[in-house]
């Protein structure tokens, strides 16, 4: 039996990762930091299947004591300061836990299990102000904020301990996915929880910034699946995961308030504190390597992921009010 160890083991992506990997029949060990609202929400219906490990990405120690009593097979790196609006209001933070946590990590990795297969969760927001579209694997990175700076730093330290300490590590650059386990500061669930909201009575607008802004939107219980075949295979390489297909957030409100028969202009306001200071306009993947050399592609499409947000979170809504 294999062990994975899952840093951010309580988000959206590791939660959906325990559940691939319980499945093939790992040992799964999750990493939570400790703080005064911890949530075990995503991983409550496989708590009793895992375990549970305090630590944080401050503090090197606390990840080499972690290897040390359970030496993993691979280590899935997806602990990061992730909210991108957050970046620019604490961006020491931000470096310190996105950037920095990865040398940590990768540096305790080398001193107590070099033999481990490392996964760090890139982003497509590295590309920032693209230079180029689509966007792939050799696309220079321009980003726009800083998570895209600190995630850009992640993997390339990632890049350099493979290259310096011949380690197993990989870098996946992720586009935007989403899903109902992710969090309701993110735009995708912001539009889904309100359209529940407001259908059920228990809401009236839907406050947003840049509706134009465009996005590669895919069903994070996919891209799990490409992370965990990126550790399987014989050469360590960084891959792209996408759709392929942009849309913006204004077909996403479309989309969503129409499904449950409203209209998105009586409810949608605009409000500029949703800006960005520096926006990034389009992303849209090229995941051709991913497609031919993993065997990868998406399961699930746009106009059904809006759905089965919309779905959850009227399911939600409902439940709770």
């Amino acid at each position: 039996m294999p062990t994975a160890l899952i840093t951010g083991i309580t988000g959206q992506d590791g939660s959906y990762l325990a559940d691939l990997l319980l499945e093939k029949g790992y040992r799964v060990v999750g990493m939570f930091r400790r703080s005064s609202t911890v949530t075990f929400e995503r991983i409550e219906h496989i708590q009793d299947e895992i375990s549970l490990e305090q630590g944080d990405l401050h503090d090197q120690s606390s990840l080499v004591d972690i290897l040390e009593r359970y030496q993993p097979d691979e280590i899935y790196n997806l602990a990061a300061q992730s909210f991108v609006p957050t970046s620019w209001q604490q961006p020491v933070l931000t470096g310190d836990v996105t950037a920095l946590g990865v040398t940590r990590l990768l540096e305790a990795i080398r001193q107590v299990k070099p033999g481990a297969r490392f996964y760090q969760a890139s982003s497509s927001e590295m590309f920032g102000r693209v230079v180029e579209t689509p966007q792939n694997e050799k696309t220079p990175f321009y980003p726009r904020s800083p998570y895209g700076v600190a995630k850009a730093y992640g993997h390339w330290i990632t890049v350099n301990y493979r290259e310096s300490h011949n380690l197993f590590a990989v870098s996946g650059i992720l586009f935007n996915h989403e899903s109902p386990r992710r969090g309701l500061e993110f735009v995708t669930r912001k539009i889904s929880y309100h359209v529940a909201r407001i259908k059920l009575g228990h809401a009236k607008q839907l406050p947003l910034g840049n509706l134009d802004a465009k996005r590669d939107w895919g069903f994070a219980g996919d891209y799990v699946r490409a992370i965990w075949m990126m550790l399987q295979q014989d050469t360590p390489e960084e891959y792209v995961i996408g759709t392929g297909k942009t849309h913006s957030v204004r077909e996403f409100c479309e989309l969503a308030f129409n499904y449950v028969g409203l209209r998105y202009e009586d409810h949608v306001i605009y409000d500029e504190r949703y800006d960005r200071p520096a926006e990034v306009d389009l992303l849209l993947a090229d995941p051709s390597r991913a497609r031919e050399k993993l065997g990868w592609k998406p399961g699930v499409d746009f106009e059904n992921l809006v759905k089965m947000m919309v779905d959850a979170d009227m399911e939600l809504v409902g439940r709770i009010a």
